[in-house]
């Protein structure tokens, strides 16, 4: 994924943000996605590739990246 493939993308912030101005925003491109800090959105951006990022959501739905 590329940031062109982010051109004109909408930010959203996660369902599961706290109230604590911590929050992830998500970008659906058209081959992948990518999040961000919304702290610190000029900082930068994780980008997944479409397959990367179905492997991720299947990691989090399956519950194996659950923290204790």
């Amino acid at each position: 994924m590329t940031v062109s493939d982010l051109a004109g993308a909408e930010w959203r912030k996660s369902s599961h943000s706290g109230g604590g101005n911590d929050c992830v925003e998500l970008a659906v491109g058209r081959s992948g996605a990518a999040v961000r800090d919304s702290k610190n959105t000029e900082s930068g951006h994780l980008a997944f590739a479409d397959i990367e990022w179905a492997e991720f959501l299947g990691l989090v739905k399956g519950g194996a990246l659950r923290t204790r």
